[in-house]
């Protein structure tokens, strides 16, 4: 890795691919194809692309029942403790709304409502995302969303990935489509014959996903335009070197557009865990994916003390954070601007991925400047509600409609005062 000295301010956005003119107008042909033709594109699509021809879409309850009995029944525990400690972390994001009396009984209020529905996209291909499963369906149910589907590519044996299936049984999700690509993200935007159209797309995808989510905003909500992954560390002469030079990789071998980032106000930490990242590398399955991303996007950085490199962590903004340094929770209470926040030694990033609770779905390329992760917040919508009685009514109606004509608005001002012309004034 390129070891350099600190400036108090670093940046490592990468010019991720918006999308050649040629994709997006691919992406253009898909959304308005599924649009005009529903089901019957989904079909030619899948053929064309996943090479399958599917009559029905949507995965039979013995399918989920197969898998559930094919399934390492350690692995399944496993998934149903993560979810129990997802649902732990988010039921604490619940909220209520208010109410806010006024005088001579008028009153302002908020009032909290779910979404009605939601659809996550899961990835395909070689991998499976079971943990995309928990992540994203679990705030919205927290949340009260009443209804919650999966669309997801399926393999070339016309099957979902069993662990996938696992993940929504545990959660008690039936209704999953095996679709993929930008035809099912028009599918939740805009409905089919067969798939009701949802409120709002969660969910990690490829580019064509990412492009299509793009597309359909505005007519459907969507979580985030989420990069490649990225990690920073921020650490001191108290780390080890091999366990920090693990936790970068274990965010280069994402992609070859991933970020991994040291931090260091140790000399001798940068030399040997650059040292550790090579021979790791040499020994990682995906060393091809992960050397790419080193190469392209992994730093260590020397700073003077530790006050410089925390300003230059918030500059970064990364999706991950770790602290491995003396007083690592006290210099946590410094970071502004990062996604997740992993402190001390044994809370590796790989903890919040899977297991700890808290959500992986993450805002990346700095964007953590002025996003959050994924949250019960994300599946409701908030409605002001107002009541004003006849007395507090007569107080305020003339000041409400000197202020709309004040803006040329008389419109608004006679609709406040015609309460009042034809029935005695004010």
């Amino acid at each position: 890795m390129k070891i350099t000295n600190l400036t108090d301010t670093i940046s490592l956005k990468r010019q991720l691919e918006g999308g050649n003119e040629e994709q997006l107008k691919t992406v253009r042909q898909v959304l308005q194809d599924v649009r005009q033709n529903g089901d019957e594109a989904l079909r030619k699509y899948s053929e064309m692309w996943d090479g399958i021809r599917l009559d029905d879409f949507r995965v039979a309850p013995d399918e989920i029942e197969q898998a559930v009995l094919n399934f390492d029944p350690q692995l399944k525990q496993d998934l149903e403790e993560a979810a129990a400690n997802i649902r732990y972390y988010h039921e604490a994001q619940k909220r209520d709304g208010y109410k806010l009396p006024l005088d001579n009984g008028s009153w302002l209020a908020q009032r909290i409502v779910p979404l009605d529905a939601v659809g996550l996209y899961v990835p395909g291909g070689l991998a499976a995302y079971p943990s995309s499963v928990l992540m994203n369906v679990i705030p919205a149910q927290v949340a009260g969303v009443g209804r919650i589907i999966i669309t997801s590519p399926a393999g070339k044996d016309g099957k979902l990935p069993d662990a996938v299936l696992v993940a929504a049984s545990i959660l008690g999700i039936n209704e999953i489509y095996k679709v993929g690509g930008a035809q099912a993200i028009a599918a939740l935007a805009y409905g089919t014959e067969t798939i009701a159209s949802v409120d709002k797309i969660t969910g990690p995808g490829n580019i064509f996903v990412a492009l299509a989510k793009r597309e359909v905003f505005g007519e459907v909500a969507i979580d985030m335009i989420a990069g490649p992954s990225e990690i920073a560390v921020l650490a001191d002469d108290t780390a080890y070197a091999d366990e920090i030079a693990a936790d970068l990789l274990s965010q280069a071998e994402h992609d070859a557009l991933a970020c991994a980032v040291l931090i260091t106000t140790s000399e001798k930490l940068a030399q040997d865990v650059a040292v550790e990242v090579e021979k790791q590398l040499k020994e990682l399955p995906k060393e091809t994916i992960a050397r790419k991303s080193i190469e392209n996007f992994g730093r260590i950085y020397i700073a003077e003390n530790m006050e410089q490199a925390i300003r230059a962590v918030n500059s970064l903004a990364p999706e991950h954070l770790e602290i491995v340094t003396a007083n690592a929770e006290e210099d946590s209470l410094k970071i502004r601007h990062a996604g997740a926040i992993f402190i001390g030694r044994y809370s590796s990033e790989p903890v919040g991925d899977y297991f700890a609770g808290t959500n992986h779905v993450l805002p990346t390329n700095s964007t953590a400047r002025f996003a959050s992760g994924l949250n019960v917040d994300d599946f409701i919508k908030r409605s002001s509600v107002v009541y004003y009685s006849e007395k507090t009514w007569q107080e305020n109606a003339p000041k409400i409609a000197r202020l709309a004509r004040m803006e040329g608005l008389e419109g608004h001002a006679r609709a406040v005062e015609s309460r009042g012309w034809a029935k005695g004034g004010y």
